[in-house]
Parts: C-alpha cells; sequence; structure tokens
C-alpha cells in the first residue's frame, strides 16, 4: 500500500459532539461564542455589527475631543466607550465582531482597559479630579 492510499484516521469522520453542540475534535478556530450576528442576515452589514460600530464611534469621538485640546474629556470618553463595550459583551447574547475570545476573557479585557483608562484620565495633571495615592507612587515610581 502506497503512502497516498492510506486510510484517514476515524476520529477525522467522527460526528462526535460535546455538550453545548461543539464538536469533540476541531479542525480550525471556532468562533468565538456569542460572535454571532447581531441582527438579522437581511440586515444591512452595519447594523449587523452595531455593538462593534457603537465602541468603536466612542473611541473615535473620545479621540477627536482629545486632538481639540480637551484631554480629559476626550480620555474619558475612550474609557467609557470601552466600558461599554464590556457591559455589551456581558449582556447581549450575539455582539458579532466584539467578540474576540471567550465573553470572561473579554469583559475583563474590555473592563480592566476601560476603568485603568478612566482612572488615569480622572488622576491626570493639573488638578487631578481623583487623589488615589498608591496609584499615583505607581505612576511616578515608573516615570523616574
Amino acid at each position: 500500500m502506497s503512502a497516498d492510499a492510506r486510510p484517514e484516521p476515524a476520529w477525522r469522520h467522527s460526528s462526535r459532539r460535546e455538550p453545548g453542540g461543539r464538536p469533540a475534535v476541531t479542525r480550525s478556530t471556532p468562533r468565538p461564542e456569542g460572535g454571532g450576528r447581531a441582527a438579522g442576515g437581511d440586515a444591512p452589514a452595519p447594523a449587523r455589527q452595531w455593538p462593534i460600530l457603537l465602541v468603536i464611534a466612542g473611541v473615535a469621538i473620545g479621540l477627536v475631543v482629545t486632538a481639540t485640546g480637551a484631554f480629559r474629556a476626550g480620555t474619558i470618553t475612550i474609557g467609557v466607550a470601552l466600558l461599554v463595550g464590556a457591559v455589551l459583551r456581558w449582556t447581549v447574547v450575539n455582539v458579532g465582531m466584539l467578540a474576540v475570545r471567550s465573553r470572561f476573557t473579554d469583559v475583563l479585557t474590555y473592563g480592566v482597559l476601560g476603568l485603568a483608562i478612566l482612572l488615569l484620565a480622572l488622576m491626570a495633571q493639573p488638578n487631578p479630579l481623583i487623589r488615589i495615592p498608591f496609584l499615583e507612587d505607581i505612576i511616578h515610581f515608573s516615570v523616574r
């Protein structure tokens, strides 16, 4: 028997499924949970991806506001947009392209980044709106 004529292993043809309908053996990277369309297939493309477009629009508005000279307002807008992304990922079942990894990982990532940007914007000099002593020490130590 030649090398080309070898039969494929039985597990490649297996249709066994794990609980939840996922295949037991995958041959490619599966779509993240919740990564389906956020709206039906008959809706226009932007409507199908409204969660990620909402977050991108918030970040874009924040960048424009920051570029016009209102640093604190712009970065607060960016932080809030990322926190909105975390809330959307947590509450909405299908969020389209807002789903990158597992729900837990996405919520944690969007939430931590949004909260960090928001806190740093509120602590920015001059005239910080809040003071968090241990964060000030970390920032001063890392900038030295």
